[in-house]
């Protein structure tokens, strides 16, 4: 399972979730949906961290999504 290193700043989550594959990146997505739902019951507001966490998983998620639609839209 991928990582995330906070400490580490010479590679910021948005290069660390690069390197992770398909379903690391959606475990990881799991686990931000997991740790939110404290706050959600709540009814506080998230933390600005959680919230960047799940907009640069759904970020690379689109992407590698894009990329594989216009990888196979030729094949028929």
């Amino acid at each position: 399972m991928g990582q995330y290193f906070p400490e580490n700043e010479q590679f910021p989550l948005e290069e660390q979730v690069k390197t992770l594959a398909d379903d690391e990146l959606l475990d990881f997505w799991e686990e931000a949906q997991f740790l939110d739902r404290p706050f959600t019951e709540e009814s506080a507001p998230l933390p600005v961290n959680q919230m960047e966490y799940e907009r640069i998983i759904l970020q690379e998620l689109l992407l590698r999504s894009c990329i594989r639609g216009a990888g196979t839209e030729g094949v028929r």
